[in-house]
Protein backbone atom coordinates (compact mmCIF):
# COMPACT_ATOMS: atom_id res chain seq x y z
CA UNK A 1 0.00 0.00 0.00
CA UNK A 2 1.36 3.64 -0.96
CA UNK A 3 1.02 6.35 1.34
CA UNK A 4 1.27 9.93 -0.44
CA UNK A 5 2.27 13.00 1.58
CA UNK A 6 4.50 16.42 1.21
CA UNK A 7 5.73 19.23 3.51
CA UNK A 8 4.29 21.77 0.83
CA UNK A 9 0.81 20.36 2.40
CA UNK A 10 1.85 22.66 5.38
CA UNK A 11 1.46 26.45 4.68
CA UNK A 12 2.19 29.45 7.29
CA UNK A 13 -1.15 31.13 8.20
CA UNK A 14 -2.23 33.76 10.51
CA UNK A 15 -2.05 33.24 14.55
CA UNK A 16 -5.10 32.11 15.71
CA UNK A 17 -6.61 30.67 12.06
CA UNK A 18 -8.74 27.67 13.39
CA UNK A 19 -7.56 25.65 10.99
CA UNK A 20 -5.37 23.45 12.27
CA UNK A 21 -2.97 22.83 9.38
CA UNK A 22 -0.14 21.10 11.60
CA UNK A 23 -2.46 17.95 11.46
CA UNK A 24 -1.02 16.56 8.27
CA UNK A 25 2.97 17.00 9.81
CA UNK A 26 1.57 15.26 12.98
CA UNK A 27 0.08 12.84 10.94
CA UNK A 28 3.08 12.04 8.52
CA UNK A 29 5.48 11.84 11.60
CA UNK A 30 2.89 8.95 13.15
CA UNK A 31 2.30 7.07 10.53
CA UNK A 32 6.48 6.96 9.64
CA UNK A 33 7.07 6.20 13.81
CA UNK A 34 4.47 2.93 13.69
CA UNK A 35 6.82 1.53 11.32
CA UNK A 36 3.70 0.44 9.13
CA UNK A 37 4.18 1.92 5.76
CA UNK A 38 8.14 1.58 4.79
CA UNK A 39 9.88 4.10 3.30
CA UNK A 40 9.26 3.24 -0.09
CA UNK A 41 5.59 3.83 0.45
CA UNK A 42 5.61 6.92 1.88
CA UNK A 43 5.67 8.79 -1.78
CA UNK A 44 6.05 12.44 -2.35
CA UNK A 45 3.56 13.71 -5.45
CA UNK A 46 3.69 15.69 -8.25
CA UNK A 47 1.86 18.91 -8.05
CA UNK A 48 -1.10 19.17 -10.48
CA UNK A 49 -1.05 20.78 -13.71
CA UNK A 50 -3.09 23.56 -15.20
CA UNK A 51 -4.16 21.04 -17.61
CA UNK A 52 -4.92 18.05 -14.78
CA UNK A 53 -6.97 20.89 -13.04
CA UNK A 54 -9.01 22.47 -16.00
CA UNK A 55 -10.49 18.83 -16.66
CA UNK A 56 -12.63 19.96 -13.01
CA UNK A 57 -11.99 23.19 -12.89
CA UNK A 58 -12.75 26.47 -15.00
CA UNK A 59 -9.42 28.04 -16.89
CA UNK A 60 -9.80 31.34 -15.86
CA UNK A 61 -10.24 30.85 -12.15
CA UNK A 62 -6.95 28.84 -12.10
CA UNK A 63 -5.49 31.25 -13.77
CA UNK A 64 -6.75 33.69 -10.89
CA UNK A 65 -5.71 31.45 -8.32
CA UNK A 66 -2.12 30.81 -9.50
CA UNK A 67 -1.68 34.61 -10.37
CA UNK A 68 -3.01 35.72 -6.98
CA UNK A 69 -6.00 37.31 -8.90
CA UNK A 70 -8.54 36.48 -6.44
CA UNK A 71 -10.79 39.09 -5.38
CA UNK A 72 -10.89 40.10 -1.67
CA UNK A 73 -14.79 38.31 -1.69
CA UNK A 74 -13.34 34.87 -3.15
CA UNK A 75 -10.34 34.77 -1.03
CA UNK A 76 -12.78 35.42 2.06
CA UNK A 77 -14.61 32.52 0.85
CA UNK A 78 -12.22 30.08 0.74
CA UNK A 79 -10.65 31.07 4.33
CA UNK A 80 -7.22 31.25 3.43
CA UNK A 81 -5.21 34.09 2.67
CA UNK A 82 -4.04 33.60 -0.79
CA UNK A 83 -0.11 33.21 -1.01
CA UNK A 84 2.25 31.16 -3.25
CA UNK A 85 2.78 28.69 -0.62
CA UNK A 86 -0.96 28.18 -0.60
CA UNK A 87 -1.11 27.32 -4.30
CA UNK A 88 1.79 25.04 -3.98
CA UNK A 89 -0.30 23.13 -1.70
CA UNK A 90 -2.91 23.11 -3.00
CA UNK A 91 -1.75 21.39 -6.27
CA UNK A 92 0.59 19.12 -4.17
CA UNK A 93 -2.89 17.78 -2.93
CA UNK A 94 -4.27 17.57 -5.63
CA UNK A 95 -1.56 15.71 -6.92
CA UNK A 96 -1.39 13.26 -3.98
CA UNK A 97 -5.16 12.41 -4.70
CA UNK A 98 -4.24 11.50 -8.40
CA UNK A 99 -1.03 9.49 -7.27
CA UNK A 100 -3.38 7.52 -5.05
CA UNK A 101 -6.12 6.86 -7.88
CA UNK A 102 -2.89 5.38 -9.85
CA UNK A 103 -1.99 3.56 -7.13
CA UNK A 104 -5.17 1.90 -5.58
CA UNK A 105 -5.81 0.52 -9.33
CA UNK A 106 -2.30 -1.38 -9.23
CA UNK A 107 -2.20 -2.16 -5.19
CA UNK A 108 -5.99 -2.08 -4.30
CA UNK A 109 -5.84 0.27 -1.31
CA UNK A 110 -3.75 3.07 -1.24
CA UNK A 111 -4.10 6.87 0.72
CA UNK A 112 -3.24 10.84 0.31
CA UNK A 113 -2.55 11.86 3.78
CA UNK A 114 -4.44 15.11 2.88
CA UNK A 115 -7.07 16.21 0.39
CA UNK A 116 -10.74 15.87 0.69
CA UNK A 117 -11.23 19.53 -0.78
CA UNK A 118 -15.32 18.58 -1.65
CA UNK A 119 -15.92 22.08 -1.27
CA UNK A 120 -14.39 23.86 -4.55
CA UNK A 121 -16.70 23.97 -7.36
CA UNK A 122 -15.84 24.55 -10.86
CA UNK A 123 -15.67 28.22 -10.49
CA UNK A 124 -14.51 28.99 -7.24
CA UNK A 125 -13.06 28.03 -3.94
CA UNK A 126 -14.87 27.82 -0.39
CA UNK A 127 -14.63 26.29 2.50
CA UNK A 128 -10.81 25.83 2.93
CA UNK A 129 -11.20 24.24 -0.26
CA UNK A 130 -9.14 26.17 -3.20
CA UNK A 131 -9.42 22.69 -5.83
CA UNK A 132 -11.34 19.79 -5.53
CA UNK A 133 -9.05 17.12 -5.51
CA UNK A 134 -11.51 13.85 -5.84
CA UNK A 135 -12.97 15.30 -8.90
CA UNK A 136 -9.93 16.34 -10.83
CA UNK A 137 -8.62 12.68 -10.19
CA UNK A 138 -12.10 10.96 -10.94
CA UNK A 139 -11.75 13.19 -14.14
CA UNK A 140 -7.99 12.10 -14.46
CA UNK A 141 -8.50 8.24 -14.42
CA UNK A 142 -11.50 8.69 -17.03
CA UNK A 143 -9.17 10.75 -19.21
CA UNK A 144 -5.77 8.18 -18.67
CA UNK A 145 -8.42 5.58 -20.13
CA UNK A 146 -8.05 3.38 -16.73
CA UNK A 147 -11.74 3.37 -16.03
CA UNK A 148 -15.03 4.87 -17.09
CA UNK A 149 -16.51 4.89 -13.73
CA UNK A 150 -16.17 6.36 -10.17
CA UNK A 151 -17.62 5.95 -6.51
CA UNK A 152 -17.25 9.17 -4.37
CA UNK A 153 -18.14 7.89 -0.73
CA UNK A 154 -18.02 11.11 0.87
CA UNK A 155 -17.89 10.80 5.11
CA UNK A 156 -17.19 14.02 6.28
CA UNK A 157 -19.52 15.66 8.10
CA UNK A 158 -20.29 18.31 5.54
CA UNK A 159 -21.66 17.76 2.19
CA UNK A 160 -19.31 17.87 -0.48
CA UNK A 161 -21.44 20.34 -2.20
CA UNK A 162 -18.67 21.00 -4.90
CA UNK A 163 -18.36 17.49 -5.80
CA UNK A 164 -22.04 16.79 -6.24
CA UNK A 165 -22.26 20.65 -8.38
CA UNK A 166 -19.04 19.07 -10.97
CA UNK A 167 -20.72 15.81 -11.68
CA UNK A 168 -23.84 17.11 -11.35
CA UNK A 169 -25.65 14.78 -14.32
CA UNK A 170 -22.72 12.55 -15.00
CA UNK A 171 -23.56 9.11 -14.56
CA UNK A 172 -19.93 7.66 -14.58
CA UNK A 173 -19.22 9.63 -11.08
CA UNK A 174 -21.34 8.36 -8.80
CA UNK A 175 -21.41 10.30 -5.57
CA UNK A 176 -22.46 10.08 -2.23
CA UNK A 177 -22.08 12.00 1.24
CA UNK A 178 -23.63 11.37 4.66
CA UNK A 179 -23.18 14.56 6.62
CA UNK A 180 -24.87 17.02 9.25
CA UNK A 181 -28.13 18.37 7.76
CA UNK A 182 -27.79 21.50 9.89
CA UNK A 183 -23.75 21.50 9.40
CA UNK A 184 -22.10 23.77 6.57
CA UNK A 185 -22.50 24.22 3.75
CA UNK A 186 -25.94 25.62 4.34
CA UNK A 187 -27.20 25.39 1.17
CA UNK A 188 -26.83 21.81 0.02
CA UNK A 189 -26.25 20.67 -3.66
CA UNK A 190 -28.39 17.11 -4.75
CA UNK A 191 -25.46 14.15 -4.97
CA UNK A 192 -26.64 11.03 -6.35
CA UNK A 193 -27.29 10.09 -2.95
CA UNK A 194 -27.64 11.63 0.32
CA UNK A 195 -28.02 11.05 3.64
CA UNK A 196 -28.34 14.46 6.00
CA UNK A 197 -28.61 13.28 9.48
CA UNK A 198 -29.40 14.90 12.73
CA UNK A 199 -27.22 17.40 15.04
CA UNK A 200 -26.32 14.14 18.00
CA UNK A 201 -26.30 11.59 15.98
CA UNK A 202 -23.96 8.73 17.62
CA UNK A 203 -22.67 5.63 16.55
CA UNK A 204 -25.39 3.09 16.22
CA UNK A 205 -27.42 5.56 14.17
CA UNK A 206 -24.62 6.64 12.01
CA UNK A 207 -23.29 3.16 11.41
CA UNK A 208 -26.87 1.97 10.07
CA UNK A 209 -27.19 4.85 7.99
CA UNK A 210 -23.73 4.56 6.47
CA UNK A 211 -24.00 0.76 6.02
CA UNK A 212 -27.12 1.29 3.95
CA UNK A 213 -25.90 4.35 2.02
CA UNK A 214 -22.56 2.17 0.83
CA UNK A 215 -24.03 -0.61 0.42
CA UNK A 216 -27.08 1.58 -2.37
CA UNK A 217 -24.29 3.27 -3.60
CA UNK A 218 -21.92 0.41 -4.86
CA UNK A 219 -25.17 -1.14 -5.69
CA UNK A 220 -25.97 1.56 -8.56
CA UNK A 221 -22.58 3.37 -9.40
CA UNK A 222 -21.47 -0.23 -10.70
CA UNK A 223 -17.41 1.49 -9.89
CA UNK A 224 -14.20 0.47 -10.59
CA UNK A 225 -12.46 3.00 -8.15
CA UNK A 226 -14.40 3.83 -5.30
CA UNK A 227 -12.60 7.08 -3.61
CA UNK A 228 -12.87 7.21 -0.06
CA UNK A 229 -13.15 10.60 1.87
CA UNK A 230 -12.21 9.82 5.46
CA UNK A 231 -12.87 12.42 7.46
CA UNK A 232 -12.53 12.61 10.99
CA UNK A 233 -14.88 15.57 11.65
CA UNK A 234 -18.19 13.17 12.77
CA UNK A 235 -16.55 13.00 16.28
CA UNK A 236 -17.83 13.95 19.12
CA UNK A 237 -15.33 16.30 20.24
CA UNK A 238 -15.08 18.07 16.87
CA UNK A 239 -15.21 21.98 16.84
CA UNK A 240 -17.19 22.09 13.41
CA UNK A 241 -18.83 18.81 13.71
CA UNK A 242 -22.06 18.87 15.76
CA UNK A 243 -22.57 14.83 15.34
CA UNK A 244 -21.69 12.53 18.51
CA UNK A 245 -19.47 9.52 16.95
CA UNK A 246 -16.71 8.10 18.96
CA UNK A 247 -13.21 6.61 17.84
CA UNK A 248 -14.22 3.13 17.44
CA UNK A 249 -17.12 4.52 16.00
CA UNK A 250 -15.55 5.82 13.26
CA UNK A 251 -13.27 2.63 13.26
CA UNK A 252 -15.97 0.43 12.70
CA UNK A 253 -16.79 2.90 9.87
CA UNK A 254 -13.71 2.60 8.18
CA UNK A 255 -13.50 -0.89 8.39
CA UNK A 256 -17.36 -1.26 7.25
CA UNK A 257 -16.59 0.87 4.38
CA UNK A 258 -13.22 -1.22 3.12
CA UNK A 259 -15.00 -4.31 3.57
CA UNK A 260 -18.21 -3.32 1.33
CA UNK A 261 -15.99 -2.11 -1.46
CA UNK A 262 -13.97 -5.41 -1.11
CA UNK A 263 -16.67 -7.35 -1.73
CA UNK A 264 -17.49 -5.48 -4.78
CA UNK A 265 -13.49 -6.29 -5.52
CA UNK A 266 -13.36 -2.44 -5.97
CA UNK A 267 -10.18 -0.22 -5.05
CA UNK A 268 -10.06 2.22 -2.57
CA UNK A 269 -7.92 6.07 -2.69
CA UNK A 270 -8.45 7.27 0.32
CA UNK A 271 -8.04 11.10 1.23
CA UNK A 272 -8.11 12.53 4.62
CA UNK A 273 -10.84 15.18 4.31
CA UNK A 274 -11.74 17.57 7.28
CA UNK A 275 -10.97 17.07 11.05
CA UNK A 276 -11.18 19.99 13.74
CA UNK A 277 -11.04 18.53 17.09
CA UNK A 278 -10.24 20.51 19.87
CA UNK A 279 -6.90 18.36 20.43
CA UNK A 280 -5.51 17.97 17.11
CA UNK A 281 -4.11 14.51 18.59
CA UNK A 282 -7.74 13.35 18.83
CA UNK A 283 -7.99 14.37 14.62
CA UNK A 284 -4.51 12.71 14.16
CA UNK A 285 -5.50 9.28 15.94
CA UNK A 286 -8.92 9.00 13.62
CA UNK A 287 -6.79 9.36 10.71
CA UNK A 288 -3.94 6.94 11.46
CA UNK A 289 -6.82 4.52 12.24
CA UNK A 290 -8.25 4.74 8.99
CA UNK A 291 -4.14 4.30 7.57
CA UNK A 292 -4.16 1.39 9.97
CA UNK A 293 -7.24 -0.51 8.86
CA UNK A 294 -6.63 0.28 5.00
CA UNK A 295 -3.37 -1.55 5.28
CA UNK A 296 -4.52 -4.77 7.01
CA UNK A 297 -7.56 -4.89 4.19
CA UNK A 298 -4.31 -4.47 1.58
CA UNK A 299 -2.42 -7.28 3.31
CA UNK A 300 -5.69 -9.23 3.06
CA UNK A 301 -5.92 -8.77 -0.37
CA UNK A 302 -2.56 -10.07 -1.22
CA UNK A 303 -2.72 -13.39 0.72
Amino acid sequence: MRVFYSDHFRVPLPEGHRFPMDKYARLRERVQQSGLILNGRLQVPEAASDEQLARAHHPAYIHKVAQGLLSDKEVRRIGFPWSPQLVERSRRSVGGTLAACRAALQDQFSANLAGGTHHAYADHGEGFCVFNDVAVAARAMQAESRLQRVVILDCDVHQGNGTAAIFAGDASVFTFSIHGARNFPFHKENSDLDIALPDGTGDKEYLQALESGVRRSLELAKAELAIYLAGADPYHEDRLGRLSVSKAGLAQRDQLVFSLCRQHALPVAIVMSGGYARQVDDTVDIHFQTIQFALEFSKNDHL
